[in-house]
């Protein structure tokens, strides 16, 4: 296993698209729910509870070897958004690239062709790390710190928030994403139907008015 493997999936360079993507940030920046550094904490605390939680078991349970395609069913049934479902599927397919890119293998391969239209991201994810050398922990892991970054990134642009603010909100966060990440690893080993089903309804909510807005900076 190569650990160093993880910094390379975990890096918010790899070319896998989540960058266009604020996590539902841009839409709670507009709703004056994130106005500094205390409410991107608090967004991203809930989002890594829930959404978070319940990809980053998927993850782990793609990266343990389970069923392609009934881990896609539960994916669409804990992703009630069809927007969200639409831009799971979306970065789902930017990874794959990606991911067959770096670490070429018959597991990816494999995913590919089942879903040739993609997957959600977390299943890709999670097959990436199983073919990088990666254990489900540090696949949950690695979606653990993509659902707390890519908010507090995005809010860096979005309110022109201190880099600095933004990066201690993730530090502070750091023992949490340990939780989930252990968390939704050791819920995948029980098999796809006890894996997290957490969820944020507000986030859906937001995520399909963020869709309708005719200008925005953010993909979702």
């Amino acid at each position: 296993m190569s650990r160093a493997a993880l910094l390379v999936l975990a890096d918010g360079r790899f070319p896998a698209g989540g960058h266009a993507h604020s996590g539902g940030a841009e839409a709670a920046v507009k709703d004056g729910r994130i106005q500094d550094a205390r409410d991107l904490e608090a967004f991203c605390r809930g989002r890594l509870h829930t959404t978070g939680l319940t990809a980053a078991g998927l993850a782990a349970a793609a990266a343990l070897g389970h069923d392609f395609t009934a881990l896609d069913a539960a994916a669409d049934a804990r992703t009630p958004s069809p927007v969200l479902r639409a831009v799971a599927r979306k970065l789902g397919r930017q990874m794959m690239r990606a991911a067959r890119a770096a670490w070429p293998g018959a597991d990816l391969d494999a995913l590919a062709v089942a879903f040739p239209r993609g997957t959600h991201q977390p299943i890709v994810l999670g097959t990436a790390a199983r073919t990088a050398g990666l254990a489900p922990p540090d696949a949950a892991h690695c979606v653990a710190y993509e659902t707390v970054s890519g908010p507090a990134t995005a809010a860096v642009r979005l309110l022109s928030l201190d880099p600095f603010e933004a990066t201690a909100v993730l530090a502070r966060l750091a023992p949490e994403m340990d939780r989930v990440a252990a968390l939704a690893a050791s819920a995948a080993l029980e098999g796809i139907d006890a894996l997290p089903a957490a969820s944020a309804p507000l986030l859906d909510i937001m995520a399909e008015q963020h869709a309708t807005w005719p200008v925005r900076l953010f993909a979702s």
